[in-house]
């Protein structure tokens, strides 16, 4: 039986990991949005180009695997990344199924620009945190993140509806989680 760091008699809902979570992540999108107001970014477009940035050529079901989006709406943010030539769709050269997403020249100068602010704001966020802090939290969520997608999903009873996807993890998110891991450690 896993440790039980939870109990019903003591359980409140703001100590919560997933409150704390979903809490610090809405706060971090509020503060950073104002550096890609500039540039006329939204908060999910600049994730899908740093992602692309960050991890090369990447599939639109990759793409929404990782940062958990629904497909519909993933495919209307890749369209208006695609009118504003940021980002381009090949055609694999492996399997002639699957669509490939690049980041364009124009859309890597956009995150080269945009980057400064962005991380001048996750700095002031974390201004109260040493060296130290920051490397503990760092591999903690992502210990936490790779826990989440190597353990089973939930009961087809417990699962949230289709447009609410709490993904069955692919073999290669879990890879690139504990990539990270060890990166940060």
């Amino acid at each position: 039986m896993p440790q039980q760091h939870y109990s019903v008699a003591s359980y409140a809902a703001r100590r919560s990991i997933g409150y704390l979570c979903k809490r610090s992540h809405l706060l971090l999108i509020e503060r950073i949005e104002p550096a890609l107001a500039s540039c006329d970014l939204t908060f999910t477009q600049y994730v899908v180009l740093i992602q692309l940035r960050d991890g090369g050529m990447l599939n639109a079901s990759e793409l929404g695997a990782m940062l958990c989006h629904d497909s519909g709406a993933l495919t209307r943010v890749l369209d208006q990344l695609e009118a504003r030539a940021l980002i381009q769709r090949e055609r694999s050269r492996k399997d002639r199924r699957s669509v490939q997403l690049r980041l364009t020249d124009g859309g890597r100068r956009l995150i080269d620009s945009v980057l400064p602010g962005v991380v001048e704001r996750l700095n002031v966020a974390l201004a109260g945190f040493s060296r130290a802090d920051f490397t503990i939290l760092i591999r903690l969520l992502t210990k936490l993140v790779a826990q989440l997608e190597g353990s089973e999903p939930p009961a087809k009873s417990e699962q949230r509806p289709a447009g609410n996807p709490t993904g069955n993890p692919t073999a290669a998110r879990v890879r690139k989680a504990r990539e990270l891991t060890e990166e940060s450690a």
